[in-house]
């Protein structure tokens, strides 16, 4: 079977803004259940459970593997913590690329030049919906629904490990260049901020500069992630952030 990747802008071209309408009825249903399942606070439910602590009232209030460390003090749960967010990224992710597909002939060819009433919407969803499961996905752990609705205030984790998990099921070289640039530039800078804000603006850039199909995608997971980490890089760049930040209150908050 043959990826039928493209742009939203290359699917409306191969069967109009109607045809799009008409057919894409998979791909937001398929956005909400990345985002329900991404809204799943692993590190929240770890810490509570390990510590009887709340991972928002320590280290900098992030929902996430480091603030698992951060609170409670263990590498073990960082890394528990850290491959629960990249599964919920990953599944999610993997099973966009695969299940669409099945349902569609296996002789079609890239691009999508055979359309049928039955195989339109699967056609659709096998193009577009797996970067609608990323961005779902991602977009439930910056901002969880489930504890927001707990907490009564918007709140989630930074997008990282999620990212990450839902990358490496949609196209592994995308998720090599963020690993690569962002555990390059934290061991050069010694700051883990300037690592993860140089891992979100790498995917962008590499598909820019290559001219993927999927740049609109990769450009907005970009913008996504660093929405979250934009406090703390001007505060990096202003010198108020700790370089290599593990340990519970040693930085800012945020």
């Amino acid at each position: 079977m043959t990826a039928l990747r493209m742009s939203i802008f290359a699917l409306i071209g191969q069967v109009g803004l109607d045809g799009l309408l008409a057919t894409s009825w998979p791909v937001p249903i398929m956005f909400v259940l990345a985002y329900l399942i991404g809204s799943i606070p692993f590190a929240y439910m770890i810490v509570q459970a390990v510590a009887g602590e709340d991972i928002t009232e320590h280290g900098t209030g992030n929902v996430g593997a480091m603030n698992v460390r951060r609170t409670t003090g263990s590498w073990f749960w960082f890394t528990v913590a850290m491959l629960a967010d990249a599964l919920k990224g990953f599944l999610p992710t993997l099973a966009a690329v695969t299940v669409p597909l099945m349902m569609v002939d296996p002789a079609l060819p890239a691009g999508g030049a055979i359309w049928s009433t039955k195989a339109a919407p699967f056609v659709a969803a096998a193009a577009i919906g797996p970067q609608a499961v990323v961005l779902g996905a991602v977009l439930g752990h910056n901002y969880s629904l489930w504890l927001s609705l707990a907490k009564r205030r918007v709140i989630g984790g930074k997008g990282l490990a999620t990212g990450g998990g839902a990358l490496l099921a949609y196209d592994w070289r995308y998720f090599l260049i963020v690993l690569g640039v962002g555990l390059l530039v934290i061991a050069v800078t010694r700051y883990m901020m300037a690592g993860q804000v140089a891992a979100a603006a790498a995917l962008p850039v590499f598909a820019l500069a290559t001219g993927q199909p999927d740049t609109l995608f990769v450009v907005l997971l970009g913008m996504l992630v660093y929405a979250r980490h934009h406090r703390r890089f001007v505060g990096m760049l202003r010198g108020r952030e700790p370089k290599l930040y593990v340990e519970d209150g040693m930085g800012p908050r945020g």
